[in-house]
């Protein structure tokens, strides 16, 4: 998003009258070299900003030029707050200064600016392994401008089989997760998901959505994800584990772990998720020292049976070292 960045540096230029290319890459976390043509192009731009060499020297604003916020236009205000939002990778101070600007947008653009900072949700988990690096999808920016806007879509979609459907939904929030990007709607069926790199076609129709009063996309993904999680992985091992081992239980297992109160011996209750009895089993195998599985039965089978293949073939290995 280099208009978002450009935006954030011209801020950052107007607060502190003076910055270097290190300061802003360093507030941006981008490069040096990118924070340097960025302000390059806001001096091509016609933005009156101009370097100074040597010591003291750095970025300025003529004459500590202001930008008038009041003559942003609807996409330029929903574009500062993108920057503003709680998916933003501008840093807590930056995205601090630009929701302090919210009250000097003029009225009719407010809510749609503000509509922006809550249009995306970023979730940094994949749900497996990870993907090769990809462009954002086709539709994405049609589709989250129908989000802020608050207006209906006629969604083209090709689902995981391959088949094509069409159907009008109520776009609520995008979410991005991993390297996928994903759409949470409304639809006549209820609440649905769509992943944006399977979007066909997506065309407004410029009917107003119908939005819950107590819709929180960021809450609502989460709701989502564990759904999905639960799906993916139907399997729940019941344990019990030594406190003091938690933290490593957390590391081996992630999100697939919940961890519950304390027993009457003063271990904790925990419940390990997976796909499949013999897979979770081989990755508790090397933790019995302080994690005691307790249940489904057919996972605790196969630990005995995995601890008897690794008795029978290493005996000899520790008769050797014993004698």
């Amino acid at each position: 998003m280099r208009a978002d960045r450009l935006m954030a540096i011209l801020l950052l230029l107007q607060k502190r009258e003076r910055v270097t290319a290190a300061e802003v890459a360093r507030e941006l976390e981008i490069s040096e070299r990118t924070a340097r043509r960025d302000l390059d192009a806001l001096a091509m731009a016609g933005v009156p900003v101009y370097s100074l060499q040597g010591r003291g020297g750095g970025w300025r604003l003529i004459g500590g030029a202001r930008t008038d916020l009041s003559g942003l236009t609807a996409p330029e205000a929903r574009a500062l707050f993108l920057v503003a939002g709680p998916a933003s990778a501008a840093t807590p101070a930056v995205k601090a200064a630009l929701r302090k600007l919210v009250q000097a947008l003029p009225e009719p653009f407010r809510a749609q600016a503000e509509a922006a900072a809550s249009s995306l949700v970023t979730d940094p988990r994949g749900w497996g392994a990870s993907r090769v690096e990809q462009r954002p999808p086709r539709f994405l920016d049609a589709l989250q401008d129908a989000v802020i806007r608050g207006v209906q879509v006629r969604l083209g979609y090709v689902d995981s089989r391959g088949a094509e459907t069409e159907r009008t939904v109520h776009p609520l929030g995008i979410v991005a997760k991993g390297l996928a990007w994903y759409l949470v709607s409304g639809t006549e069926a209820g609440r649905r998901t769509f992943r944006i790199d399977r979007v066909s076609s997506a065309d407004p129709t410029g009917d107003p959505v119908h939005r819950p009063a107590d819709f929180d996309l960021a809450r609502s993904w989460r709701e989502i994800a564990d759904e999905v999680d639960r799906r993916r992985t139907p399997l729940e091992v019941q344990a019990v584990c030594a406190p003091d081992w938690i933290g490593n239980l957390r590391m081996a297992f992630g999100g697939r772990l919940e961890v519950g109160g304390p027993t009457a011996d003063g271990r904790i209750e925990v419940v390990i998720r997976g796909r499949d009895e013999y897979i979770v089993a081989g990755e508790i195998a090397g933790l019995i020292a302080w994690l005691e599985v307790t249940g489904p039965p057919g996972v605790r089978d196969h630990l005995a049976a995995i601890g008897g293949a690794l008795v029978q073939r290493y005996a000899s290995v520790f008769e050797c070292d014993r004698n």
